[in-house]
């Protein structure tokens, strides 16, 4: 309300694919909140995808050169499939992101949650089960590869349940057992 109050005139409002359709496109709302158009988009981006970026030298540096963590980033992109995993991601235990496909608010928040219990010494947790607010689920499983310690994070879609999604994740941590 307050960013269409504050407009001149139209706000260009983007709605995301599966919010309401198939599909994405752009509404026109006036000052009234009535909508005057809309059109849909040419292209969307689906998937925003982070590295972690430091250049200073530390073992996370280290670790994310290597070729494994290529090959695991492969095996967590071909995870992802929009009906039941919406996202991967792998931090530190502290919380630094290394790779992420999770949506942005998700992603904040995950890194906050991993700094807040390594800040009060809370590491020692092996794996979390979450369910959002609009019931999409996220798993966390401790693991240790090459002297590493790291979080892997999955996150499903409504539909899955977290015994579905715990498989999923013993799956994918077989697969990375695979490579190292």
């Amino acid at each position: 309300m307050k960013v269409i109050n504050q407009s001149k005139q139209l706000t260009t409002i983007s709605i995301p694919s599966k919010l309401c359709c198939d599909h994405s496109f752009q509404a026109f709302v006036d000052k009234n909140f009535v909508v005057r158009g809309y059109q849909t988009v040419d292209f969307e981006f689906s998937h925003m995808e982070f590295y972690e970026s430091s250049d200073r030298k530390d073992d996370t540096k280290d670790f994310s050169s290597q070729p494994i963590f290529q090959n695991i980033i492969k095996l967590l992109r071909d995870s992802v499939d929009d009906k039941e995993v919406i996202g991967s991601g792998i931090f530190t235990t502290e919380g630094k992101v290394l790779y992420s496909s999770l949506p942005q608010t998700t992603l904040f928040n995950t890194i906050r949650e991993f700094e807040v219990r390594s800040e009060k010494n809370l590491i020692s947790l092996k794996k979390m089960y979450l369910e959002l607010e609009n019931n999409e689920k996220f798993i966390s499983k401790f693991m240790e590869i090459n002297g590493m310690k790291l979080n892997l994070v999955l996150m499903f879609s409504f539909r899955v349940k977290f015994g579905m999604g715990n498989l999923h994740l013993r799956d994918l941590l077989k697969k990375i057992a695979k490579l190292v």
